[in-house]
């Protein structure tokens, strides 16, 4: 997500971490934080220039994408996760450790219950990007633990920066509560700071004992995290020029007429229930009736006479 820097608030000062105890003013050029920064500017811009990410930011987003994004989100910080907590005493990530202020997982489980209630493992699947995504974050953390550092610096930097006004757009635009039910994945109630917080993640990053080489993968991997979350961006471009215009307010979407029927939200959404079907086609179905077809030329033709009286 883009980096628009904006600092987080609330959380419990006491349980938040002293981040004046690591800040580091004296950055090298060589250091890790500065390598990653200037390596990734390129892959950041495009990611940011993406359709879906400045749809986003103009607030034309739609709540089933914006559903489906969370979604996505929810099986990479899974996964992002499980391979943290499976390398949370490898010397090469132990320093970027930190569960408590950065663990996105259960936040997004929260989400996931507030869009799609209690059931919500039996509605949602993995797209195809983001499988991939979660295959290569998987390969990382079990081969090349090293470079675990790329995907959790390019995912919890965003979050902690850009993420914030993503947050701000999508409760103002999808009209979400003001107690942030459904963005809590954007909420982070133990870092009082993100300024502080980035400065102190940025220095245990310069402080890992990695030699040339090794930076320079990491670098490269950072900028594979791009492209994956590019490719999941585009996917979800995709997806949201298939849907319709939904209705506000908690009504109901309605097909156009065109396409599959399969595709239309309020079938897809009725599926398996006993609802009547798309108000689209049932009113057409209807049109066709040769006693409606009677009455409706009925009708014009008496709306066709008064017109005529009228203009008399």
């Amino acid at each position: 997500m883009p980096s628009l820097v904006e600092s987080s608030e609330g959380g419990d000062e006491g349980e938040s971490l002293r981040y004046e105890e690591m800040e580091d003013d004296n950055v090298s050029p060589t250091d890790l934080s500065e390598l990653l920064k200037d390596g990734t500017k390129e892959s950041h811009d495009r990611a940011e220039n993406t359709q879906f990410v400045k749809d986003f930011l103009k607030g034309r987003i739609k709540k089933e994408l914006f559903k489906l994004a969370t979604v996505a989100l929810y099986f990479t910080y899974s996964a992002l996760e499980e391979e943290m907590d499976r390398n949370k005493d490898n010397p090469v990530f132990a320093p970027l450790y930190f569960p408590l202020e950065l663990h996105r997982k259960e936040a997004l489980i929260k989400d996931m219950k507030y869009f799609y209630g209690e059931d919500w493992k039996e509605k949602i699947q993995c797209s195809e990007a983001t499988q991939h995504y979660v295959d290569r974050i998987h390969h990382v953390g079990q081969h090349e633990p090293e470079l675990l550092v790329a995907h959790a610096y390019t995912r919890y930097m965003g979050d902690l920066s850009g993420g914030q006004v993503l947050k701000k757009v999508a409760q103002r635009a999808l009209k979400l509560p003001s107690t942030d039910e459904g963005i809590q994945f954007y909420v982070f109630e133990n870092v009082s700071n993100a300024q502080q917080f980035k400065q102190l993640y940025r220095a245990r990053l310069n402080a890992l004992d990695l030699d040339k080489s090794c930076k320079e993968r990491i670098v490269e991997e950072a900028n594979r995290a791009f492209r994956f979350n590019m490719q999941v961006f585009d996917e979800l471009d995709k997806i949201g020029k298939s849907l319709t215009e939904e209705a506000q307010e908690g009504g109901l979407p309605v097909h156009d007429g065109r396409g599959d029927l399969r595709k239309c939200p309020y079938y897809a959404d009725k599926l398996g229930k006993a609802a009547p079907g798309c108000p689209y086609h049932a009113a057409m179905a209807m049109a066709k009736q040769p006693l409606v077809q009677l009455i409706l030329a009925a009708c014009v033709a008496v709306a066709a006479g008064a017109a005529a009286w009228y203009m008399m």
